[in-house]
């Protein structure tokens, strides 16, 4: 199902809809500031293993993230030292995944990972069903390294071609696109950016 929602001022009833979706155990595909993003609830057992099933990742291996909708919310499932917290308040919302030290409060299927990546986009869409649905939505790409038709991964019409079978809803956002987020490490001593993507880091 495509459900168009302007980033804009994202309609509060099609909000609700897709929600509803994520708390019945379904799956979204939805827009970012980077390159759209397959999800679902994270506390949702059954709806992450068929995401990582559908992209053949172990989620006990695997290098998840997840979106959180602003700073207030990311200490109740990382741990967060100042200069870390100041690093991000710098940069976020935006095009970045930041590699925190995990906590015990992570979905069970994280808790094997001492890690966790963590994303609030510069995108009203994905941060207003975030805030709705009250918790974090995993965040993998669309993006298929095997595919070569890149409108597969940046047209919304085209994704929910692609993506029918799995997804409960495809939201239209708008055209995406292709540069994925840089990835900062913040595990160790000093910050590391690991994947120099979209984002320029604010030190």
């Amino acid at each position: 199902m495509l459900i168009k929602i302007y980033p804009e001022n994202p309609n509060e009833r099609q909000i609700d809809k897709v929600v509803q979706f994520l708390q019945d155990g379904g799956l979204i595909v939805y827009p970012t500031d980077t390159i759209y993003g397959l999800g679902c609830d994270i506390f949702n057992t059954r709806a992450v293993e068929r995401i990582c099933q559908y992209k053949k990742i172990d989620p006990r291996k695997a290098n998840l993230s997840f979106i959180c909708y602003d700073l207030s919310n990311i200490s109740e499932y990382a741990k967060v030292d100042n200069a870390t917290f100041k690093l991000m308040k710098k940069n976020l919302p935006g095009p970045f995944t930041f590699i925190l030290n995990g906590n015990s409060n992570l979905p069970k299927l994280f808790r094997n990972k001492k890690t966790v990546g963590i994303r609030i986009p510069d995108n009203n869409i994905i941060r207003e069903l975030v805030r709705v649905l009250g918790n974090p939505i995993l965040s993998t790409s669309v993006k298929d390294d095997d595919d070569e038709i890149l409108e597969y991964f940046t047209d919304p019409e085209l994704i929910e071609e692609r993506y029918a079978h799995i997804a409960d809803a495809v939201i239209d956002g708008g055209i995406g696109t292709l540069e994925p987020s840089t990835i900062v490490d913040c595990t160790g001593d000093e910050p590391v950016i690991v994947r120099q993507g979209k984002g320029e880091l604010i030190w």
